[in-house]
């Protein structure tokens, strides 16, 4: 039975139905992957659908694009070849020089080094606070604050930051508020509701799914402003007219991986959250960082805010020697770096994912391992720790 225009669809309906309308020309139930650079105009100027040249607009691009906006909520969404890619896109959008950056302490390496690398040189200011404290939030924010960026669940430390009152405390003070939703994945948390003014993902995770494609994305609304400028175009300005744009391929396997989303983070949620409960009190494991356990510190927000606690796990061992030993002992989490695959993979972030901010303030303990939990049988997996732990 159709549903009437005015009727929401349900999340899992979207995450299959959203931008992907069969082909007109042959009824395929899975629109086609458009393998080409250019297109033939009719005449001058007369651009079939709106499409010139790759770069600018593909099809396939386009089917994404309109998937990751009804999924979040926003009204524009830009795929990108990687979610860096699309992150230095977006603070290209936002920041001159002058500008101030303050950022969550507790980001994925990666982001940090981008702009402590790559924008700082060019004169951007950059400063880090924690999150988890509003007060700290508003003492930090200055007048050249121009983007406020987080991350909740964080990576790796699993904190819980309050995205409404962020927001409003950023929006005071004229700065962009910037959520990594990476973590949570639009189908667990959707910061634009919150009060967010943008989102940005690695696709490469939990959207797509599967370990096989790189991508990222930005998604907002049109109503946001930089000055009296529309973010949005800008972003899809420098979309164009930098290029970092995800291939066809890329964005069809995608659009297939994010089919399945809900469903597997279901079973992400349920296989971590009964890791997490098993490991507390361990002998070998002196603290469990998952939203998911009531002690928690961001639990009772985490439960507000998400609608289940995500595939993500943290372990504090005695030391560096325990925590590299049990890294290198597990047999199906593989020792890997990324996250967000049906595959469970084990994560040193002080020598992997966050070895850019060892040395610094931003330092991962090096007693400290991820856990990206995937969807085997979680016996298995929770055989697997256990028996890894076991030999440390």
């Amino acid at each position: 039975m159709t549903q009437p225009d005015s009727i929401t669809p349900d999340f899992r309906t979207t995450a299959i139905h959203a931008g992907q309308d069969f082909d007109p020309t042959t009824g395929a139930v899975i629109p086609p992957v458009y393998f080409t650079t250019t297109f033939v105009q009719d005449g001058l100027g007369g651009f079939r659908g709106g499409y010139e040249y790759a770069r600018g607009g593909n099809p396939t691009r386009d089917s994404l694009q309109t998937l990751l906006s009804a999924l979040e909520g926003g009204d524009r969404a830009f795929s990108f070849a990687s979610g860096l890619a699309g992150e230095d896109t977006l603070l290209r959008s936002i920041l001159k020089p002058g500008d101030h950056v303050l950022m969550g302490n507790d980001v994925y390496g990666g982001t940090h080094r981008l702009v402590n690398r790559a924008h700082v040189p060019w004169g951007i200011e950059l400063s880090t606070v924690e999150m988890m404290d509003a007060d700290a939030v508003r003492a930090a924010i200055r007048p050249t604050t121009k983007v406020v960026w987080l991350e909740t669940p964080s990576n790796p430390l699993m904190k819980i930051t309050d995205i409404a009152a962020i927001s409003e405390i950023a929006h005071a003070a004229g700065a962009v508020v910037v959520v990594d939703n990476t973590f949570a994945s639009p189908y667990l948390q959707q910061p634009l509701s919150l009060g967010a003014d943008v989102v940005t993902h690695s696709t490469t995770k939990y959207l797509g799914g599967h370990s096989d494609v790189l991508g990222g994305a930005v998604i907002l609304n049109n109503d946001v402003m930089v000055g009296d400028e529309s973010l949005a175009e800008k972003v899809a300005f420098l979309q164009f007219g930098v290029g970092a744009v995800s291939s066809p391929l890329d964005a069809w396997l995608t659009i297939r991986g994010i089919k399945t989303l809900a469903v597997r983070m279901d079973r992400h949620s349920s296989n971590a959250q009964t890791i997490a409960e098993a490991l507390v009190g361990h002998p070998k494991v002196s603290t469990v960082f998952y939203p998911g356990l009531p002690d928690h510190p961001g639990h009772e927000l985490a439960a507000r805010q998400m609608k289940l606690f995500g595939g993500m796990i943290s372990l504090r061992l005695a030391d560096a020697t325990a925590a590299r030993a049990f890294a290198e002992g597990t047999k199906l989490f593989q020792l890997a770096e990324s996250l967000g695959g049906v595959e469970s993979l084990m994560c040193y972030p002080s020598e992997m994912t966050h070895a850019s901010v060892r040395g610094t303030a931003l330092e991962v303990p090096d007693n400290v391992v991820r856990l990206s939990v995937g969807i085997e049988g979680v016996d298995d997996l929770l055989g697997d720790v256990l028996q890894a732990l076991e030999r440390v």
